[in-house]
């Protein structure tokens, strides 16, 4: 009967060997045919790499750091409640758009790269199969692998073309062919993060106005850079503390510089 070991949790034969994921035999599910499902995924593991996740975050904190800025500083040179109403919201619509369409094009233009790269590599293993198998041992070899064990494992790994490919730009390009990013999701997340950003420090301004209006657009900065600060740690795992205090500082200083700016020139400038 399989036991587990004691400091991993992992199941183990009864002579002690770990044995695969599965029940406690080790074997995997199986589905209505009886063929093996395969593993399920790694909890403490997340998808990275499609772009929204990252879409989102630096939507959000560019929404906040731009329109702050933005609104303070026409708030800076006392315009009235109509004119600071009028930038916010074309900072919003026009950051907006901007993100979504940059966030698209250069993701785009990035899976296009790389398409052609894998179409490149698809070429060269039916041309050169021999040249391609003899990358993957001279690969394996020089991460310590014994040449025979290398030979035997790249040999496995050519006789099937797409895991051939899925191996080659893993290993030559560091890709993954199913795995390329979607630039239509990572648009719109990122025109609805940074709309959510830019929205912040203009709502008290369909409210009030004056110095009331700028402390309130102010705190709501602050609380709001804390708030990305904190959800940014929370995304990669790093100090909370840091990354809270590093984007209130990015999101202070540009709302500074342009409010002072906006006193001092005001709304006589030519």
């Amino acid at each position: 009967m399989a036991r587990r070991s004691a400091d991993s949790g992992a199941p183990n034969s009864s002579d002690g060997e770990p044995v695969a994921a599965g029940d406690e035999t080790g074997r995997l599910p199986t589905d209505a045919a009886g063929s093996e499902l395969p593993p399920p995924p790694e909890p403490h593991h997340r998808n990275i790499q499609g772009g929204t996740a990252r879409a989102a975050v630096f939507g959000m904190s560019d929404g906040l750091v731009s329109n702050v800025a933005l609104i303070l500083g026409v708030a800076g040179a006392s315009p009235g409640a109509g004119y600071v109403r009028l930038a916010g919201l074309a900072g919003l619509i026009g950051g907006s758009v901007s993100m979504a369409a940059g966030e698209y094009i250069s993701m785009t233009a990035q899976n296009e790269l790389l398409e052609r790269e894998l179409e490149m590599e698809r070429l060269e293993l039916k041309r050169n199969p021999e040249f391609e198998r003899q990358e993957l041992v001279q690969l394996y070899r020089s991460r310590g692998i014994e040449t025979t064990v290398a030979e035997d494992l790249a040999e496995a790994l050519m006789r099937d073309p797409e895991i051939a490919l899925e191996t080659h730009a893993r290993e030559e390009l560091g890709i993954a062919p199913g795995s390329l990013g979607e630039p239509v999701a990572a648009a719109v997340s990122s025109f609805l993060a940074f709309a959510a950003g830019a929205l912040l420090p203009l709502l008290p301004w369909f409210f009030g106005e004056g110095t009331a209006a700028i402390v309130a657009s102010m705190v709501l900065g602050v609380v709001s850079a804390l708030a990305v600060g904190a959800a940014l740690a929370g995304f990669t795992g790093r100090s909370m503390l840091r990354s809270a205090a590093r984007q209130l500082l990015w999101s202070a200083v540009p709302a500074s510089a342009t409010f002072a700016i906006g006193s001092i020139v005001g709304v006589g400038v030519p």
